[in-house]
């Protein structure tokens, strides 16, 4: 495939990541299935979007209302623009693995659409302490704030694709809601993915620091992102993906989508606690 062609077909996997993890109405004139294994590699692509839509939120509501304000509302922009995706999945596999102690009573209670108290516990904690430590930032710095939006959300989809790439499906794959998700990634996707994470990582300080010169804040959340930090959160992101995948694989012997959701949310806050360490 000469540069051009591929170029554009990366552009359309691109706009398949972009349909498939939020609700933007992307229109194809044929569709290939296949797309949809192909396009894990632009997840933390995605990811960053739906951070910038919702750091754009919080810088606009933080003139108006006091940071935990802005930070609830940056939450419920990309709560919105994703479908609570992600949270869903959290919430079904808290109600699963807590509430059930074999693996096929787990898969049942997972595909069950009610919310379960294992469910609602996860969501609140997990939601809850993510606006807490993201208002920490906030106070400190909204743009520091906005800026780790941008890397939780593209870093944590990262964190998917790795556990797409190491583990099986666990359910039925003939059955799957999104069938080509339920085979086997190869590594090419997840060093593409991994390099979008690289890139962000020198995109976001970058950016930062141009506007330093004539952005009041932009220096002191350039302090908030230094690369020993960003390291800091990098790492604590994998070590939860880790963790993750390795509590996936004992209890259900691999992945399935609501555990990808569930891995999502924690890389995400983690991400943030470790932004926000030492700020208290």
């Amino acid at each position: 495939m000469n540069p051009i062609r591929q170029l554009g077909h990366e552009v359309r996997l691109a706009a398949v990541a972009l349909q498939f993890l939020t609700r933007v109405p992307v229109r194809f004139n044929r569709f290939d299935p296949q797309w949809l294994q192909d396009c894990t590699r632009h997840f933390p692509l995605v990811g960053a979007g739906v951070g910038a839509f919702g750091a754009v939120v919080l810088l606009v509501a933080v003139q108006a209302w006091p940071p935990v304000v802005a930070v609830a509302l940056a939450m419920a922009t990309t709560v919105w623009l994703t479908g609570g995706f992600h949270e869903d999945g959290l919430a079904d596999t808290c109600d699963g693995l807590g509430g059930a102690v074999d693996r096929a009573r787990a898969l049942v209670i997972m595909k069950d659409s009610r919310l379960g108290s294992y469910g609602a516990l996860g969501l609140v904690l997990t939601l809850g302490t993510k606006a807490t430590v993201l208002t920490v930032l906030a106070q400190r710095q909204p743009l520091l704030a906005a800026a780790a939006l941008v890397l939780a959300h593209a870093w944590s989809r990262t964190g998917a694709v790795a556990l797409l790439a190491w583990l099986p499906y666990a359910g039925d794959a003939e059955h799957a809601k999104a069938k080509p998700l339920a085979q086997h990634i190869g590594p090419a996707s997840l060093a593409a993915a991994l390099a979008w994470c690289a890139l962000l990582a020198w995109a976001v300080p970058a950016l930062l620091a141009g506007l330093a010169p004539w952005l009041d804040g932009a220096a002191a959340a350039l302090a908030g992102l230094q690369p020993a930090r960003l390291v800091q959160a990098a790492l604590a992101a994998a070590a939860v993906a880790l963790w993750c995948g390795r509590w996936l694989r004992r209890r259900l012997g691999g992945f399935t989508g609501d555990g990808l959701g569930a891995t999502q949310q924690w890389c995400e806050l983690a991400v943030y606690l470790a932004l926000a360490a030492g700020h208290g």
